[in-house]
């Protein structure tokens, strides 16, 4: 003989519950107690370094990728997984290890993989699976070290300025360039004081993330966007270069400085934009563009 239904079953099991939210809310709110001298470690870093500046993009970008996922995401019931303990004690032996030999990506990276963890105890794996691009800009919260930084920088700040000196010439305006260094109207002006590629080189690979996933469009397509937004990034910097160089050397450094943190954001918009228009000149020549799907579920 069957067993009868039980009628007071909840029929919500598996769904966005109130007591799951607060469960998920309450697992947030302890990884991030638990490295809170990390996660503030990395909001400071992400304020007063503007090479770090694309660690206050992240929200803004994970929110974009799960809004045009949203169908996919109703379509995939939450659920408990066991894997979200085992990936917060990951990140918490990676961070106590990252502060005990002081190596700081471990430290920052261990205390988001603890966030990770933590969601997806919640969420569960197939649901994070939908929307994997979102979950993988986690990864642009850890600030890149500055090792690696000066090493990418300072070949980028001799080929800034030499093309910057070419721009110069062809404008018919005097200048004089020793390395890294510009002299335009007497006054001295270091390319990594006027305008270091560094400083949106991140910050526009994540805006350029964000475009090529919140976006159906071939791999291929999505590959060629983001390995030509570094290039993007040191185009558009040579093009803010010029007219800084042109402020340092007729007004003061104050107006000058002022005019490079405006024009590194606006830049940046720029270099969207650069992107966006080559992917409309490749429809418009009839180059395979779009993926066949039109819905972003599991792409």
């Amino acid at each position: 003989m069957p067993l009868p239904r039980l009628q007071n079953a909840p029929a919500d099991r598996g769904a966005w519950t109130l007591r799951r939210c607060a469960v998920g809310l309450t697992l947030v709110g302890l990884a991030v107690t638990a490295c809170y001298r990390a996660f503030a470690d990395i909001l400071y870093i992400a304020v007063r370094d503007e090479e770090a500046s694309q660690v206050l993009l992240v929200p803004f970008v994970i929110g974009w990728l799960c809004h045009v996922r949203w169908t996919a995401i109703q379509r995939t019931r939450p659920a408990y997984d066991f894997a979200g303990p085992a990936v917060i004690a990951a990140g918490l032996a990676v961070h106590l290890w990252g502060g005990a030999t002081n190596l700081q990506v471990a430290w920052h990276g261990g205390a988001v993989l603890c966030l990770l963890g933590a969601i997806t105890t919640v969420a569960g794996r197939p649901l994070l699976w939908r929307i994997w691009p979102a979950v993988l800009v986690l990864a642009f919260l850890v600030p890149v070290p500055g090792i690696f930084r000066q090493q990418l920088a300072m070949p980028l700040q001799e080929y800034t300025a030499a093309a910057a000196e070419f721009v110069f010439t062809l404008l018919g305006l005097g200048v004089e360039r020793s390395g890294n260094m510009l002299v335009y109207n007497g006054h001295p002006v270091m390319v990594a004081e006027a305008c270091n590629g560094m400083r949106m080189m991140f910050a526009l690979v994540l805006v350029a993330y964000a475009f090529a996933f919140g976006t159906p469009l071939l791999p291929s397509v999505r590959v060629m966007l983001l390995v030509l937004s570094p290039v993007a990034a040191v185009l558009t910097n040579i093009i803010r270069v010029v007219p800084t160089v042109i402020l340092y050397g007729h007004y003061p450094d104050v107006a000058a400085g002022l005019f490079h943190d405006l024009a590194g954001w606006a830049m940046l918009a720029v270099a969207f934009c650069l992107l966006l228009m080559l992917v409309r000149t490749l429809k418009w020549a009839d180059v395979p563009v779009m993926a066949p799907r039109t819905n972003l579920a599991t792409a």
